[in-house]
């Protein structure tokens, strides 16, 4: 979501050395960007945090966080110019505190939030084109990650799933349907399947990879064994992904891998991915998005989708990504 607003700082200040400051969790998300000099992984507290930034003599800190913390670690790194929305009771923390903007009054999905910010703060006068979000060095990522997957045996092409989801389980589909669609599509062009999830969804997806093997399909559980750079160059190496809302999806998409994602309690509107091989499979359903961690009835959103539907839409992506390629330009289509 950030990576818009990164590269419009960029185009706006061509000259200037540009760092990504970023917790280690995610800081391996912006390894390969043209547009960045260099990544910081922020300590583990604040003052280790400030006085590395200090260190540095940043001449501005843009935030696009949210959070009280941000704005104190670079006031206490003694940043002449800070740049953040005015939230969280940070004001006196920021030499430029801008008002966040009104519902209504930018377009819904998230990645408009931190260009808003830099149209605000002056530092660009219109929103750069941003249809696709994507990540920079794809075709290296692709490389390592087939060479990753040949080296334990598993045989292109591969269908990556991620049946989990870090903000709660009303955001996941039923893990058996992961299976179901998994092996529908697997079968349908003789390919393996790849799971991934983080150390606690190494059960979950184990359950999935004893369901495919059952049915005569090459799978290889990942969950809890890469980093999120591994995970980055092995999902480029997929040739379709299939996930819940999900971190997962974001990287996957912005890889530009054919990505199919069943939304649920979440808004796609907001959140989901973006660009030509982005395809939402949503139910229409009274009471979502709801955007509750649990659902406290039954789950109706999730339940009525089935994995035949899935597997339609996975497939004709397929088919269409390899009749099109890959570099075409066309928006998400919800299905």
């Amino acid at each position: 979501m950030s990576l818009p607003a990164i590269r419009a700082v960029r185009d706006a200040f061509p000259g200037a050395h540009l760092t990504v400051a970023a917790r280690a969790a995610v800081a391996d998300l912006y390894a390969r960007e043209g547009a960045i000099d260099g990544v910081m992984s922020y300590p583990g507290g604040r003052r280790e945090a400030a006085d590395a930034l200090r260190r540095e003599s940043f001449d501005c800190a843009i935030l696009l966080p949210n959070s009280f913390d941000a704005a104190l670690v670079a006031w206490m790194a003694r940043i002449p110019r800070r740049i953040g929305y005015r939230r969280d009771g940070r004001s006196w923390l920021l030499t430029e505190a801008i008002p966040p903007p009104q519902p209504g009054e930018i377009p819904r999905h998230e990645r408009f939030y931190y260009l808003e910010l830099l149209r605000r703060a002056g530092i660009v006068h219109e929103y750069p084109p941003c249809v696709d979000i994507r990540l920079d060095g794809r075709e290296q990522a692709r490389a390592a990650g087939l060479d990753a997957l040949r080296s334990v045996g598993v045989p292109a092409p591969v269908v990556g799933v991620s049946p989990g989801a870090a903000y709660g389980d009303a955001k996941r589909w039923l893990p058996e349907r992961f299976a179901e669609t998994a092996v529908m599509v697997a079968r349908a062009h003789a390919a393996s399947v790849a799971l991934f999830g983080a150390a606690a969804e190494r059960s979950l997806c184990e359950s999935l990879a004893a369901a495919i093997r059952g049915e005569g399909i090459a799978v290889r559980n990942f969950a809890g064994e890469t980093t999120l750079r591994q995970f980055i160059d092995l999902a480029a190496a997929c040739r379709l992904f299939l996930t819940n809302d999900s971190g997962a999806m974001h990287i996957a998409s912005a890889l530009g891998v054919p990505t199919v994602t069943v939304f649920g309690a979440t808004d796609d509107t907001t959140t989901g991915p973006t660009g030509a091989w982005a395809r939402i499979v949503r139910e229409q359903v009274e009471c979502g998005p709801c955007l509750l961690r649990a659902c406290p009835i039954d789950h109706r959103c999730m339940t009525r989708v089935g994995s035949e539907r899935v597997a339609a839409v996975a497939l004709e992506l397929w088919e269409e990504s390899e009749t099109r390629g890959s570099r075409a330009g066309e928006g998400v289509r919800p299905t």
